[in-house]
Parts: C-alpha cells; structure tokens; sequence
C-alpha cells in the first residue's frame, strides 16, 4: 500500500510529548495498532504516529477511508474536532484548535458570500447579493456534515470545552507572546493566565524570563499586575482630592473635560470676587 504522508497534515497538530509517544509505542508493541489510520485516498489524514511505529517494528495495521473530503480544508476541520474531542488535549491546545477552527469557517463563508455576489452580478433583472445557499444535512454519504459558525468568542469556548475568559488569554497569548512562552505554556509550566499577564512585557524580557525558570515567570506576571494596578491606585487618590475641594471625580475619559470645568469655576468664582471689590470700592469713594 501506498501512504503519502504530508507533512502539513503531519505538523497540523501539536505533536506528542517524547513520554506520550513512547507510552503509546508500548501500547502498540503489547496491543497491535488497534485503531484504524485514516486516508483520503492515499494521503494519511489521522494515524501518524501509529504508522511510524508501525512501520519502525514492522507491525500490520489496518486503514479506512474517509470518502467525504472534498477539500484540505475539510480534511483540517475533521483533524480539529477530533482532536477538540479528546480528553488528553489540553486547555490551550483545545483553545487554539477552536480558534484555527473560527478562521477557516470565517474565510469559508465569505469566499461563499463573495461567489453568491458574483453570480447576483452575472444574473440579469436581479439585484442585492444573496445568502449563500445551507447546507443539506448530512445522510453519512454524500457530504460532511455541515459545521456550525463560531461567530463570538463564547461559541468559541463552547467548542473547546473552556471558558470565554480562558479563550481571551489564549488570543493574547497568541498575539503577543514571545515563542519560548508559548512553548511553556504547551508544556504545561505556566497557566494560561500567568502567560497571557506575562506576554504583555517586551518580547526580550520575555525571553529572558522564561530561561529564569517558573518560579521568575510567576514574579514578572505579579510584577506586570502591580504596575497595572499603580494607575488605578493614582486615579482613586486624585478622585479623593478633587472631591475634598468640592469638584467631580476625574475619569481616564472625563479627565479633561473635568479640568475645563474646574477652571471654569474658579475664573466665575474670581469674577465674582472682582465685582465685590469693586462695589466696595465705589461705596468708598462716594
């Protein structure tokens, strides 16, 4: 048999740990390869690492075919959730499936959208751009069940088994987060939060760090949340004074407006001084 392995689909999922891969090795070398590799056609879609094993020890195996991809990017979304229905996956892992999922669904639709405006503009006497067409439930074999949007970070969550907060830090950490901090955080030495608190500092500083060990990552993170909290402690003691002088909390949003107002004030309360004195000064000279 023929299996092409592509080392896109290879690479698609983060890898086995070395102590996941050698438990499994064991398993196989004591069990056979008990579950089925997966293809679409000759291209190996689910099974990497148990073909590799089998193919080091000269072990048999058995294959099935998944007839219903009609794309890679099918092949991508079926990867994703079997692997979002996996209890050994881990929180991060199940986030950033769940994100990479969003996209494709995201570009998908709107190269559907995008095909449905072309053929509105190609038909004559029709105007507007239509919906495109849904999808027809799946009967198990013409076509690949249809997949539901994840138009909102909650759907998101829901998909990955996680919180929308916990998705929140996973697209910070993704966003910003230098690539020893993401290998920390797939490695399990750092929570998500720890990360994404800690991927707010220059990627230099996060470097360094993370070759510091846990115990400095946790420090730089409680460093990052006191320096955050500093302008907040600033602000509430400004409040504290304006309010003893009888004038309105300044806000980050109010703040100049508040100034305005305060020396709008004190110019009508000098006016008002101004015309006493004037009064008084007109009274002595009568």
């Amino acid at each position: 048999m023929n299996i092409i392995v592509k080392e896109e689909l290879k690479a698609y999922i983060d890898p086995l740990t070395p102590e996941e891969h050698e438990a499994l090795e064991r398993s196989i070398l004591a069990e056979g390869c008990r579950d089925a590799l997966v293809l679409w056609g000759d291209v190996l879609v689910d099974g990497h690492n148990r073909y590799g094993i089998c193919q080091k020890h000269g072990l048999p195996f058995r294959t099935i075919q998944h007839p219903h991809f009609k794309s890679m990017e099918d092949v991508h979304l079926w990867m994703i959730d079997q692997h979002l229905g996996r209890r050994s996956v881990s929180d991060f892992q199940r986030g950033v499936l769940a994100l990479r999922k969003k996209e494709i669904l995201a570009e998908r639709r709107a190269r559907k959208l995008a095909e449905s405006a072309e053929q509105m503009a190609a038909a004559p006497g029709e105007a507007g751009v239509a919906e495109p067409a849904a999808e027809a439930p799946w009967d198990g074999q013409a076509e690949l069940p249809p997949v539901p949007a994840l138009n909102t970070r909650e759907a998101v969550a829901r998909a990955a088994r996680i919180s929308a907060s916990q998705v929140q830090q996973i697209e910070k950490i993704q966003k910003s987060a230098a690539p020893e901090l993401v290998a920390a955080v797939r490695a399990g030495t750092v929570s998500l939060n720890t990360a994404a608190t800690v991927a707010a500092l220059p990627v230099e500083e996060q470097q360094a760090v993370v070759a510091a060990g846990k115990d400095e990552i946790k420090q730089a993170a409680k460093r990052v949340r006191q320096s955050k909290a500093k302008p907040k402690e600033a602000s509430a003691e400004g409040d504290e004074k304006l309010n003893s002088a009888g004038l309105p909390p300044v806000t980050a949003e109010s703040a100049t407006e508040a100034q305005i107002k305060a020396l709008q004030a004190r110019v009508a309360e000098l006016e008002a001084e101004n015309a006493t004195l004037r009064a008084q000064l007109a009274a002595l000279q009568a």
